[in-house]
């Protein structure tokens, strides 16, 4: 695990106000619509990487889904997440891991990451990533990934980002999966800015 990340991160959901960071979304509508549009069973196993405190996994909790996992290079973010669900976190997986250097225990139905890959500048961050989503993924399972769209901002959390379209996502994954949505759209910050992002959503072909 990246120390430098880490303590990055740490640094931040330990200092900043969940509802003040530029990504905070109250409901992940977006997220949760393109969840809807799998038509997955309600024991399917999802897993949000890069969580952060997001609420995703209280939305997918209020949805009914029972199997879910969050992963985040932060035990500060989890923490945050793990005290807001309260015993409703049971039925939750934290794990505390580098997507860059994580090796996956667990297969899963769909894949959900929301602003985490672009923060890979890397190449060889980017490839580990990929490595551990094959790795993860079922054949037949969804990935869902959004970032930064080519219009988007060039760093965010003080941090480099690297802007991308759906066809460079779609080249990243490789031809094991098939592209079934992809657009733009405007997140409105806590502070009222405007970031634009790209959302993608894949099913995996072949495993």
């Amino acid at each position: 695990m990246s120390d430098v990340r880490q303590e990055h991160w740490n640094s931040i959901f330990t200092t900043k106000a969940e509802d003040t960071v530029s990504w905070f979304q109250a409901i992940p509508e977006t997220s949760l619509r393109l969840i809807r549009a799998c038509n997955l069973p309600k024991d399917a196993s999802i897993l949000d990487v890069g969580a952060g405190a997001s609420h995703l996994a209280d939305a997918l909790l209020e949805e009914g889904f029972t199997n879910i996992a969050v992963l985040d290079v932060s035990a500060a973010a989890l923490a945050k997440t793990k005290a807001r669900l309260g015993d409703r976190g049971s039925a939750v997986r934290f794990i505390v891991a580098d997507l860059a250097a994580w090796q996956p225990d667990i297969t899963v139905d769909l894949w959900h990451d929301r602003a985490v890959l672009h923060f890979l500048t890397e190449e060889g961050d980017r490839a580990a990533y990929v490595d551990a989503l094959r790795r993860a993924v079922r054949s037949g399972g969804f990935v869902l990934i959004s970032g930064f769209a080519p219009s988007g901002p060039e760093r965010c959390s003080g941090l480099p980002v690297l802007r991308a379209g759906q066809d460079a996502i779609a080249r990243l994954l490789g031809d094991d999966f098939d592209l079934l949505d992809a657009f733009e759209e405007d997140h409105q910050t806590p502070s009222g800015g405007q970031q634009r992002f790209v959302f993608t959503r894949f099913r995996r072909i072949h495993g």
